[in-house]
């Protein structure tokens, strides 16, 4: 919860990532909080008993909230889906706009990565902005795992991650009312 809400102010496709994570953390616990509290929550030891108690709130809420929406064993929060449908409209806002250039040339730049990886996925195709999040999110479990990744891969990663940094600095600037007063990129 303080890590998801610094994530949210700092980085918001890092704040989306760190939530799928805890998606599927939760998930892993099997929606249970007692397990939660004993195997995570607990084990913070920087935390007073009323931060312990706030995170445990949290996580109880995220697992109400995985029950109601159905998403147990896949999918994502209604949450986490409308964070991204505001990084859609965002993405959409910035390359009609001419005076962000610099944007829609890294977008471009990104655009036949996002176009192989549609290509790819078997899933249900998704707007190009959750398909570099997916990219992403994709990434970190390999290497959780420890799976090798290729050097191909490792250029397309770097591609889209500094595009979806490019577009989180300018969320962070359009959540503080900045990015439209100053368009000078």
């Amino acid at each position: 919860m303080f890590t998801a809400s610094e994530k949210k102010r700092e980085n918001i496709a890092e704040y989306i990532l760190y939530m799928w994570q805890i998606e599927n953390l939760i998930r892993a616990y099997n929606l249970d909080i007692d397990t939660i509290k004993k195997e995570i929550i607990d084990k913070y030891t920087n935390l007073s008993e009323s931060q312990k108690h706030e995170l445990y709130e949290w996580y109880e809420s995220l697992i109400d909230m995985i029950r109601r929406e159905g998403v147990e064993k896949s999918g994502h929060l209604q949450l986490n889906k409308n964070t991204i449908i505001a990084l859609d409209d965002l993405h959409r806002q910035l390359l009609a706009d001419p005076k962000f250039a610099t944007y829609s040339a890294e977008f471009y730049k990104t655009l036949p990565y996002i176009v192989e990886l549609r290509a790819k996925s078997g899933e249900e195709k998704v707007g190009e902005i959750e398909t570099c999040l997916n990219a992403l999110y994709g990434i970190l479990m390999l290497r959780m795992q420890g799976k090798e990744i290729s050097k191909e891969t490792m250029d397309a990663i770097k591609q889209i991650s500094k595009f979806l940094a490019m577009l989180s600095d300018y969320y962070k600037k359009d959540f503080n009312n900045e990015l439209f007063q100053d368009k000078d990129n």
